[in-house]
Order: C-alpha cells, then sequence, then structure tokens
C-alpha cells in the first residue's frame, strides 16, 4: 500500500484535479506580474554584486524614482484641481451671499419707501 501525502489525498482523484485546476486558476493569472519582478538591492546587499549587476540596480532605481514621480504630480494636479474648484465654489458663495445683501438692502429701502407713500410722504411714491 502506498502512502500519498498530497493535500488532496483524501478526496478522490476526480474532486483532486478539480480542486488542482480551481487552484490553477488563481495562480496562473498572476504570473505576468511575477514574471518581471522589479528589484532594487539594499546599499548593504549590494556589495557584492558586479559593476553590470550594480549598474542595473541603479538602472532599476531611476526607473522606479521616476515611476513614483510621475504618479506624485499625476496625484498632485488631481489635488491642484480639487483645490482649485473648491477656492472657485467658496468665491461664488461668497458673491452671492454679497449680492443677496444688497438685494435685500435695496428691498428694504423699497419696502420703506411704499410705506412712506402710502403713509402720505408723496415724495418717496415717485420711483
Amino acid at each position: 500500500m502506498s502512502h500519498n501525502c498530497s493535500p488532496f489525498s483524501h478526496v478522490a482523484p476526480r474532486a483532486g484535479f478539480v480542486a488542482a485546476l480551481a487552484l490553477a486558476s488563481l495562480v496562473i493569472p498572476a504570473l505576468p506580474f511575477a514574471a518581471a519582478p522589479a528589484f532594487a538591492c539594499n546599499p548593504e546587499e549590494c556589495r557584492g554584486l558586479s559593476a553590470e549587476e550594480l549598474a542595473r540596480d541603479r538602472a532599476e532605481i531611476r526607473r522606479l524614482n521616476r515611476e513614483q514621480l510621475r504618479y506624485v504630480r499625476s496625484r498632485d494636479a488631481e489635488y491642484a484641481r480639487g483645490w482649485e474648484a473648491r477656492r472657485a465654489h467658496a468665491q461664488a458663495l461668497a458673491d452671492h451671499e454679497q449680492a443677496r445683501a444688497e438685494y435685500e438692502r435695496r428691498m428694504e429701502q423699497w419696502r420703506e419707501a411704499v410705506r412712506r407713500c402710502e403713509a402720505g410722504e408723496y415724495r418717496y411714491c415717485a420711483g
């Protein structure tokens, strides 16, 4: 009697195949990401590397730095657009409040003129 140490040994062979197939369907899509890892060595770990390996490491670090710089610039530009929109909205609200206050002030003057006109002060009756 042979002893099977497979993690699927407790299930029927067909179920083991199905389980392996399911596991493969999860692993295979991730392979493109694992195929080209981006390595940059720790300076203390780089001591034994050849000049060619160090040059590749420096190139990878420059590439990663440029990639991060592009990301940060894009992110900051998006933030700036949001800040500008917020400032413009705040200014529009302030302008509206100022215009509304002016409107209310002029309406109060008009109401006062109407009240005085109706009270017999005819100089307030002409527009």
